[in-house]
């Protein structure tokens, strides 16, 4: 089965937003420990990975429901995974001559570039399906 045709992409999309959600959600300090590798978290950081973790659940269910709500998730869909695909990039683009630290090491802000792309993908894939 191909994940980027019909309702395929839709449903992978619904199903890693929800699971990457409820993790930020249930367990912000062991995201942090494989992001960061770092023990220690910071009450931002926290704040920050609930955020993301309640926004990522809701966008996951706006795409397993019907009606407007599924078509209005499937439009925004490659706004939201193309900002989080630059974001991750900026990590990596960091110029070597700053002087502030990188904000992760390179083979992290890698994966996490990797994964954003493939939302990324997904997304573009349910809303081209969509629109057929």
């Amino acid at each position: 089965m191909n994940v980027f045709t019909g309702d395929g992409a839709r449903i992978a999309l619904a199903a890693i937003r929800f699971v990457n959600g409820a993790a930020a959600l249930a367990a912000p300090h062991l995201l942090n420990r494989r992001i960061t590798g770092e023990r220690e978290v910071s009450p931002a950081v926290l704040y920050a990975f609930r955020l993301f973790g309640v926004r990522t659940v809701l966008l996951a269910f706006d795409l397993l429901a019907g009606g407007e709500r599924r078509s209005r998730a499937l439009e925004q869909a490659p706004l939201i995974h193309g900002v989080d695909t630059l974001n991750a990039a900026l990590l990596l683009l960091r110029p070597p001559h700053e002087p502030v630290r990188r904000a992760l090491p390179v083979p992290m802000a890698a994966t996490l570039v990797a994964i954003s792309a493939l939302n990324t993908a997904l997304a573009i894939a349910a809303a081209r399906t969509a629109k057929r």
